[in-house]
């Protein structure tokens, strides 16, 4: 099955590629998340548009995502969550909450898109997300959840 990736998919693609996977990947798990595309002639003109978008998006070259990287890496994020009497969180840690708590934290912006949570964070203390900010560049952030 040819798709056009709408957003990062990690070990296939960047938005604007075109990609062939296996049908039921794609027509199960692509499509209906809303990663993917599929391909058809008139679809193919929107793939300018998406990498043009993405470009925006972008760190552009890989000094600039070291510098970003440096930022981020000296940052300890502090992040408030609601906890129950065990100190267990209600909920988890999303994405967004981190992405808002680096910038709260005088960190650069980045994209939600890009943090990479291994293990769901639903516990209070010390935790580390890793932020992929260029194709050879990522950051390892140090997360400090406190009860609220």
């Amino acid at each position: 099955m040819k798709l056009i990736l709408t957003q990062e998919v990690s070990g296939l693609g960047a938005p604007g590629d075109v990609v062939e996977v296996k049908d039921g990947y794609g027509r199960n798990y692509l499509v209906p998340r809303g990663h993917a595309i599929r391909w058809t002639r008139g679809a193919e003109k929107q793939v300018e548009s998406i990498k043009k978008a993405r470009s925006v998006r972008d760190i552009r070259d890989a000094d600039t995502a070291e510098q970003v990287r440096d930022q981020l890496e000296e940052l300890v994020v502090n992040l408030k969550a609601r906890t129950g009497d065990t100190g267990r969180l209600f909920g988890a840690v999303t994405v967004a909450d981190i992405a808002t708590a680096i910038k709260e934290g005088g960190g650069p912006e980045v994209d939600k898109r890009r943090i990479e949570v291994r293990n769901p964070i639903k516990t209070v203390g010390p935790h580390e997300v890793g932020i992929r900010l260029h194709e050879d560049v990522s950051a390892t952030v140090k997360l400090n959840v406190t009860p609220a």
